[in-house]
């Protein structure tokens, strides 16, 4: 077995225990758990060995190891820690919580996002500590008009029964079903009438996901409205079949789109890294002398590559490494090369153009941001 495949295994093995430890104890040894529900709790313990399996494989590909590491070391350099942490107060704002970088594209799709997030957020916020017996309610022995909240067995906070806090708690599932049927009834929209969405979309990793949340959703409601206006008619069949869809839920949770959700917290490490290396040394460019990146990630870039047997080295020239070229020069020794062929074709002989450092920067008609499809990177890669 290989080693990458026995941490993975490890860390998956780990964490599902300890799960379980916290639902024992959570749970006052599952004096608080509700025996109902340990289908629930095996999903969710399945789901965590996948996802945490599946999260340790994908740090310990190469190019995402190097960015792991590097985005904990540039976080607390010495000097830029004070810049870092209001930063990453920021950057959890504007990329977790409000999912800007989906708004800047597009408002609608960007608040489909928010309304699927925001909803599974609070499903999940109310449901896991229910079923792990992590908290639950208790009627006041000498006022049954109030009820005890418990947290881990420990008593919390009191609050009347007829309340309006009681009202949105004990109806919190009820809010966030209807949060996420509208977000997947607009994502199912733009999957039907964007074109640009249609040509690129999968089953499995497009509708399935909406169909499940859907589902979830769905059953949920009709286990509202059994208990609350049918005085519970099929019940039980709707209990089957809202647990069915929610278990489904999580065994397909580690294997498809929904993954995503787990890796977007760590690429704000990947933001650090390129804030910390544009206050760092920069690589100049080995051809026409001009800063284009970082210098720690040319050479962190280098040995990613070698790393999975990608050979760009230049032998016998000064310029070394593929990498150590920007790309306007790259773009133009593309355009160099598509010349020498054109005119060996024509019966011409091919001019070889001088590899020295005295070239010139190539120059372009659209030359940064707001000259055409092009955002703030792609701007510093454009010379004037």
């Amino acid at each position: 077995m290989r080693q990458e495949v026995v941490k993975a295994t490890g860390w998956g093995v780990v964490s599902t225990l300890l799960l379980g430890l916290l639902v024992l104890i959570g749970s006052r040894n599952l004096a608080h758990f509700d025996a109902a529900l340990v289908a629930y709790t095996a999903a969710v313990l399945f789901a965590t060995f996948g996802l945490t399996y599946r999260y340790a494989m994908w740090l310990q590909r190469p190019p995402t190891a190097v960015y792991w590491k590097r985005g904990w070391q540039t976080f607390f350099k010495s000097g830029h820690r004070s810049r870092n942490l209001r930063a990453w107060v920021s950057h959890v704002f504007n990329d977790l919580l409000i999912n800007r970088f989906i708004l800047a594209r597009d408002k609608v799709r960007g608040i489909t996002h928010l309304l699927i997030m925001w909803g599974c957020v609070i499903a999940i916020a109310i449901t896991f500590p229910l079923v792990f017996g992590w908290l639950h309610f208790e009627s006041v022995p000498d006022d049954l008009s109030l009820y005890q909240a418990f947290v881990f067995g420990f008593p919390v906070f009191t609050f009347p029964i007829d309340s309006i806090f009681a009202f949105f708690a004990f109806h919190g599932l009820v809010w966030s079903s209807f949060i996420v049927i509208v977000g997947v009834m607009l994502a199912m929209r733009r999957r039907m009438r964007e074109e640009g969405a249609a040509a690129l979309q999968l089953f499995t990793e497009d509708f399935l996901p909406l169909i499940l949340l859907f589902a979830v959703s769905l059953s949920g409601l009709m286990l509202t409205a059994s208990y609350t206006w049918l005085r519970g008619y099929a019940y039980d069949f709707i209990a089957i079949l809202h647990a069915i869809t929610v278990i489904a839920t999580f065994l397909w949770l580690p294997f498809g789109k929904f993954f995503h959700i787990f890796q977007r917290p760590a690429q704000i490490g990947v933001r650090f890294y390129k804030e910390v290396g544009q206050h760092e040394e920069a690589a100049h460019c080995r051809r026409c002398g001009q800063p284009f990146s970082s210098l720690m990630h040319i050479n962190d870039l280098i040995q990613v590559e070698a790393k999975l047997g990608y050979n760009y080295e230049i032998p016998d020239s000064e310029i070394g490494h593929y990498q150590w070229i920007c790309p306007p020069c790259r773009r133009a020794a593309v355009a160099q090369a598509q010349g020498q062929l054109w005119q060996m074709a024509r019966g011409g002989t091919a001019v070889t153009l001088p590899q020295t450092t005295h070239l010139a920067t190539p120059t372009y008609v659209n030359p940064g941001l707001g000259e055409g499809p092009l955002g703030e990177e792609d701007a510093h890669n454009f010379h004037a």
